[in-house]
């Protein structure tokens, strides 16, 4: 019996001894696996990284491009409100009767109207294409990122269509 228990107690060590060595390697094996995981998925975030970081520079690109052309036209409205003033005030003085001062007048405003509709449309041109620029980046860089292309959008124009056929369908208004 005493050899018996012996044998039972020799076996229970070795079973035992045998998962303390795989408790002791395991754990090892399983944090050498997530380590080699975790440096693959941070190599893998390196292509992103770059992505973003060349979207940001293109931005700040766009962005000065853009500033620089708005403080350039800035800079040319500025100029033409001081010449158009001068104008004013030299035709004024020219004038001979109130009559050609009011007939001059009516001509300079009607020149600085058309030049301030052409100066709202060039910074809107400016905007515009800045703006576009934008979005190029932002769906180059996301495409980049998340290896998936950005769901296009609707273009303008068709929505426009849509817009001005209902609107010539709409009854006319009672006066």
């Amino acid at each position: 019996m005493a050899s018996k228990i012996k044998d039972f107690v020799i076996e229970q060590r070795e079973i035992l001894a045998e998962r303390a060595s795989r408790l002791r390697t395991e754990p090892v094996k399983a944090a050498r696996a997530a380590t080699v995981k975790s440096a693959q998925r941070i190599k893998a975030l390196n292509p992103r990284i770059r992505a973003v970081s060349r979207s940001g520079v293109k931005l700040t690109a766009i962005s000065q491009g853009a500033a620089e052309r708005l403080i350039q036209l800035q800079e040319q409205l500025v100029t033409s409100a001081l010449t158009d003033a001068a104008t004013q005030l030299e035709r004024a003085a020219r004038a001979d009767n109130v009559k050609d001062l009011v007939k001059d007048q009516a001509e300079v405003l009607r020149a600085t109207r058309e030049r301030i509709v052409s100066d709202i449309t060039e910074a809107v041109t400016i905007l515009k294409h800045a703006g576009g620029d934008v979005r190029k980046v932002a769906t180059h860089t996301y495409d980049s990122v998340t290896g998936k292309a950005a769901p296009a959008a609707p273009k303008a124009k068709a929505a426009r269509r849509k817009v001005k056929s209902a609107a010539r369908k709409a009854p006319a208004r009672k006066k």
